[in-house]
């Protein structure tokens, strides 16, 4: 076969593979993400296109699916010629409804989520309440099913108040910053949603437009415009203070038109975190382990190497320093100047 004939089947292949790993991530935080309450999806959203929809729905598709190939000015065009026909609130989304336990775990985990920003106390007889009585007997498996991606996406426990009170709060996991990310300075849970957001990003070719994350996004109930109960006004959270805290770069899509924009890991996240680090956190999300990501996996382990080296360059070049600074003969203070 021509050597241009087996490089573009490779290229294909990979492609391939990366829709097959990308789309985990955005099923798999959809279990995991509060979901918006019945009636207030906005107008365009994927729940609205597609019709009426159970809270805690999900998409069937990654919307970074394809991303992760490598861009040539004619890319670039054809890719935002695509982005074009793909609004902010991912109409083009397809919506496949979740089993009924899981989408029931989505509707108390945005309950829990609700109490905890009003800081009140989560009563069971109140979580039973959202559940509703036909899932009664299920209900402690719904409630592990919550609290399990509460502590994953947010870093939040949830605690019992006083022993056998039947009442409980949520309080943040000391560890959280030994998983992954981040000594960050970002409220709980809000620091929650960037380790997502940067798995997306690596799973996206280590860039992702605009609109690839308003589209995954949306999958977790957060859109453009729209308050959210943790995130506030998403647009500003992640344009604005994910960016001042130097956790994303936003920046200009080079040779886009129409003017268009992508996100990409900032310094902080590169010094704070690493891709395995990362693709480790999309794994636990979705209950494997990271070499199933093969593609992904390669890279991480490349990147670890690499620092590896950096941090034996470093070790060496101050040992050197120190060792020349040990042989400069100390100056003698009776020695005139």
């Amino acid at each position: 076969m021509p050597r241009g004939q087996k490089s573009k089947r490779r290229a294909r292949e990979k492609r391939r593979q990366a829709r097959r790993e990308t789309k985990d991530l955005g099923d798999a935080q959809a279990a995991a993400s509060p979901t918006p309450a019945s009636g207030s999806t906005p107008p365009g959203s994927p729940t609205a296109s597609a019709g009426p929809e159970p809270q805690g729905a999900a998409a069937s598709s990654s919307p970074v699916a394809g991303a992760s190939c490598p861009r040539s000015k004619g890319r670039s065009r054809r890719r935002v010629k695509e982005r074009k026909n793909s609004s902010q609130a991912s109409t083009s989304a397809k919506i496949t409804p979740l089993d009924p336990l899981t989408k029931k775990a989505g509707v108390l985990i945005h309950f829990m989520l609700e109490k905890f920003k009003m800081k009140q106390p989560i009563r069971k007889i109140d979580m039973l309440k959202v559940v509703h009585k036909m899932f009664k007997a299920h209900f402690p498996e719904i409630l592990q099913k919550a609290t399990e991606r509460i502590e994953l996406v947010f870093g939040l426990e949830l605690k019992e108040v006083k022993p056998n009170s039947c009442s409980y709060t949520l309080v943040s996991m000391e560890d959280r910053a030994k998983d992954g990310v981040l000594g960050s300075s970002l409220e709980v849970p809000k620091n929650g949603l960037l380790m997502p957001l940067l798995g997306v990003i690596f799973l996206s070719g280590n860039s992702a437009s605009e609109a690839e994350i308003w589209e995954f996004l949306n999958v977790l109930g957060i859109y453009d415009g729209k308050t959210h109960v943790i995130f506030g006004e998403p647009r500003k959270f992640i344009t604005e203070e994910l960016v001042q805290e130097k956790y994303l770069v936003y920046r200009q899509i080079p040779d886009s038109d129409p003017l268009s924009y992508e996100f990409l890991w900032g310094p902080r996240a590169h010094a704070e975190t690493s891709k395995m680090k990362v693709l480790e956190f999309v794994a636990k999300i979705n209950s494997t382990v990271p070499s199933a990501f093969p593609l992904h996996y390669e890279e991480a382990l490349r990147d670890e190497e690499e620092r590896a080296k950096a941090r034996s360059a470093g070790r060496a070049h101050a040992a050197a320093k120190a060792v020349a600074r040990a042989k400069v003969p100390p100056s003698d203070p009776s020695s005139p100047q």
